[in-house]
This record gives C-alpha cells, sequence and structure tokens, in this order.
C-alpha cells in the first residue's frame, strides 16, 4: 500500500528551516499574526496546563533599546567596535524579536522539570513551524546574553528564567541547499518485547 501524499501542514513542516538574523528582513509579522503564534505556542503539549513560559515581543523602536543592551553586553565581555557592531544588529534586523522565558515550578507535586521544560521546547518549535506556514523565517539563540544578570532583568518577573530569542522576519534569501538532516531510520528503532 503507497503512503498518502503529505497533507499541506505536513508539507510546511518538513521545509521548515532556521534562517539567521542576517538574513531576515521587513516585513515582521502583523498583529494577528503575532496573536497566532502566541496562539500556536499554546498549543504545546502542556501537563496539568501550566503553561510553563512566557513571550515578550520586541518590535519597532524597541529594538533600539534590546540594541543597547546587546552592545552593553559585548563591551562587558571586552568585545571590540567590530563585534560590538554585530551584537547591535542582531537586536535590530530582525522585524520581531521574541523573548522566550520559562518559569518551571521544580516543586510540583505531579509535573517535574523535564516535562515542563518540554513543554516550553515545544512552545518554540511550534511559533518557529507556524511562522514557516505563514511565509516567515525564523531562528531560535541564546548564547552567554541570556545568561546575562542584566539582560535578563530587562525581560524576566520573579520565578523566570530568560532562554532566549526566536528572531523572526521575511528570508531575503533561499535556504542552503546540501545542509540535510539525519533520515529517519537514523533516529528511529522499534521497541519489541524481546529488547533488554
Amino acid at each position: 500500500m503507497q503512503a498518502p501524499d503529505p497533507t499541506p501542514g505536513l508539507t510546511a513542516l518538513l521545509s521548515r528551516y532556521s534562517l539567521g538574523i542576517k538574513h531576515l528582513g521587513e516585513p515582521g509579522p502583523t498583529a494577528a499574526q503575532l496573536q497566532a503564534l502566541v496562539d500556536a505556542a499554546l498549543r504545546a503539549p502542556d501537563h496539568a496546563e501550566l503553561v510553563p513560559f512566557r513571550l515578550v515581543a520586541v518590535q519597532g523602536a524597541a529594538r533600539g533599546r534590546l540594541a543597547v543592551l546587546f552592545e552593553q553586553h559585548a563591551r562587558a565581555k571586552g568585545k571590540d567596535d567590530a563585534a560590538r557592531a554585530i551584537e547591535r544588529g542582531r537586536a535590530l534586523k530582525a522585524p520581531l524579536t521574541l523573548a522566550v522565558l520559562s518559569r518551571i515550578d521544580l516543586g510540583h507535586p505531579l509535573v517535574p522539570a523535564h516535562e515542563q521544560w518540554m513543554c516550553v521546547g515545544g512552545a518554540v518549535a511550534n511559533i518557529l513551524n507556524a511562522a514557516h506556514a505563514m511565509g516567515y523565517a525564523g531562528k531560535m539563540l541564546s548564547g552567554d546574553k541570556a545568561r546575562s544578570a542584566e539582560i535578563a532583568a530587562a525581560f524576566c518577573e520573579p520565578g523566570e528564567t530568560l532562554v532566549g530569542w526566536i528572531s523572526i522576519g521575511t528570508p531575503v534569501r533561499p535556504p542552503r541547499s546540501g545542509h540535510a538532516k539525519p533520515q529517519a531510520p537514523q533516529v528511529l528503532r522499534h521497541w519489541s518485547e524481546r529488547q533488554r
């Protein structure tokens, strides 16, 4: 029996790729599309409906404030003028940057921390997949900036951790060819009753 043709949704999912900030341009998502991205995030598997994440949108003039934070962090790390300019560009280039904040309840009686983290990851994946389905591209970034106390303080409420940022915009170049993902047999095994 021949496998059925993929649905349009699956076709979009299987064609998603990450694209760096320097390859993102205007326009970014509209207000309605941003709402849909958040709605997609809220569809992530979430044991006990804890919603262990929050999102903060950085758009328009607010990107300048983020650029200052990134540049200050680069200066504190001893980076030169060229490197600091690159860091500023990371905040200014993408039309939409979503800060991803986790709020993991380590003492929850029913949902262990790893399940809450899986929900956060699922939310990030859903946002990126939804953006791709809308015709945008994006990438999740973290690095040492996400561990900066000063930058985290600008986004986090008590009990939250800054996970990183999702940058989203219109792709200004196609994905690179030759960047092959592993094939399903490389990551899939079938379990049987004889296995130990």
